[in-house]
C-alpha cells in the first residue's frame, strides 16, 4: 500500500474545510488538537477559526530546539493530533514534533517555498547549521490557494526551484544507480518526475491560481515520492547538497527554492559537460526558472565565483553516503573553478 495522507485539499477556500478535518476520528477521537503556528498568516488563519478543543502554541524560528520543545507540550499535554500552520519552518517544526510525540501530524501551508509540506522529512537547525530528520508523513495536507497567494511573491516562486530541481536529483539516482548498484524506485522516481515536469513547461506565473494550484499539487506528489522511496533521494542530490553546503558557509544568503534551483541548474550542466548528456534538459530548467524571476548563477544570490567554488567543494561533506554528479567526478578545486566560469559563461542571463 502506497503511504499517502488521508486528505489531501489544494483549492480557494481550503481553510474553511479544517474544523472538519480535524474532526476527523482517524485523526483525533476526542478532538484534542495543539495548533503551532508561525509568525506569518498562521496566527490570523488560527485565530480565525472555530477550533473551541484546540490549543494554539506559537513557533518562533526552525531549530531543532524549538521542534523538541513543541514535542514535549504535545506529550506531557496529552493531544491527539496537531497542526502545524505556516511555512516551511513552522511545518518542519511540527513534524518533527508530531514524530517525537507519537501523534499524527496536519500540514495546512500558508506559502509553497518548498517540496516539504507533505514529506517524510524534517529540515531543521542546530548549533552546526543545518539537518534532515526522518519524520512521519502527515496525515492530511491543507493548501488554500487564497492564503498562498496572500503569502510574498518571492517565497512562493522559490518552490518552482525546489520541485524543478528533482529532475537534477533523479539523474543523480539513476547515476547512482548505473554506477554504485544503488536500489532506484520506480514509482518513487515517477512521482518526482511527474511533479517538476508539470511545472517545467507552463507559460502561466505565480499571479496564477491555476498556476499556484498545480504547484501546490506538484509540491506535494514531489513530497509523497519521498515517502514512497523512504529517503529524500528522488528530490534531493547533488542540486540540495550545493543548497546545505551554502547555507553552512554562508547563512541567509537566498532560500531553499532558489538555491535549489542554481543546484539544479548547475549539476546538469556538470552532467552535459562530461557525461555527454542532452543539452535540452539544461535549457528547459534554465528558461524555466528565468519564467519565474528566479536565480540562475551565483551572482544572481549574491556570491562571487570563489563563494560559489567552496561551496561546490565542501556540499559532498554535507551528505555523506550519497552518490551523485559531485561524488562520480570527484573535481578538484581548480577543475570546480573552471567549470563554474564555464557555467556562469554559458548559461548566465
Amino acid at each position: 500500500m502506497l503511504p499517502s495522507p488521508l486528505t489531501i485539499d489544494v483549492r480557494r477556500g481550503a481553510i474553511a474545510s479544517l474544523g472538519s478535518v480535524l474532526s476527523d476520528r482517524r485523526i483525533a477521537t476526542e478532538g484534542r488538537i495543539a495548533v503551532a503556528v508561525g509568525p506569518g498568516q498562521g496566527a490570523q488563519i488560527a485565530a480565525d477559526l472555530d477550533l473551541p478543543n484546540c490549543e494554539v502554541f506559537q513557533v518562533e524560528g526552525g531549530s531543532i530546539d524549538v521542534a523538541t520543545e513543541l514535542g514535549k507540550k504535545i506529550r506531557s499535554g496529552a493531544y491527539e493530533a496537531v497542526a502545524g500552520i505556516g511555512g516551511g519552518k513552522t511545518i518542519d517544526v511540527t513534524k518533527y514534533a508530531a514524530s517525537m510525540a507519537g501523534v499524527p501530524m496536519v500540514a495546512v501551508a500558508t506559502n509553497l517555498a518548498h517540496d516539504g509540506i507533505a514529506s517524510p522529512t524534517a529540515s531543521l537547525e542546530h548549533e552546526s547549521g543545518k539537518g534532515t530528520y526522518g519524520v512521519s508523513m502527515p496525515i492530511a495536507v491543507v493548501i488554500d490557494v487564497d492564503y498562498v497567494r496572500a503569502a510574498p511573491p518571492r517565497l512562493v516562486r522559490s518552490g518552482v526551484g525546489d520541485v524543478v530541481s528533482n529532475l537534477s536529483a533523479i539523474a543523480d539516482w539513476e547515476l547512482a544507480g548505473r554506477e554504485q548498484g544503488e536500489p532506484v524506485d520506480g514509482m518513487a522516481v515517477t512521482f518526482a518526475r511527474v511533479a517538476a515536469e508539470a511545472v517545467l513547461h507552463r507559460r502561466d506565473s505565480v499571479e496564477s491560481q491555476e498556476f499556484l494550484t498545480v504547484l501546490a499539487e506538484a509540491l506535494v506528489l514531489s513530497g509523497m515520492a519521498m515517502s514512497v522511496a523512504g529517503s529524500s533521494r528522488p528530490a534531493s542530490g547533488a542540486c540540495h547538497e550545493i543548497l546545505h553546503a551554502i547555507t553552512h558557509l554562508y547563512p541567509g544568503v537566498s532560500n531553499h527554492g532558489e538555491l535549489a534551483g542554481i543546484g539544479a541548474l548547475y549539476a546538469s550542466f556538470l552532467r552535459v559537460k562530461h557525461l555527454d548528456e542532452s543539452e535540452r534538459r539544461v535549457q528547459d530548467i534554465r528558461a524555466c526558472l528565468l519564467r519565474h524571476e528566479l536565480p540562475v548563477v551565483p551572482s544572481d544570490v549574491g556570491l562571487d565565483t570563489e563563494q560559489f567554488v567552496r561551496a561546490v567543494a565542501h556540499a559532498p561533506a554535507t551528505r555523506p553516503g550519497r552518490y551523485t554528479i559531485l561524488e562520480h567526478l570527484d573535481l578538484s578545486e581548480d577543475e570546480i573553478r573552471r567549470s563554474v566560469g564555464e557555467y556562469v559563461e554559458t548559461l548566465g542571463r
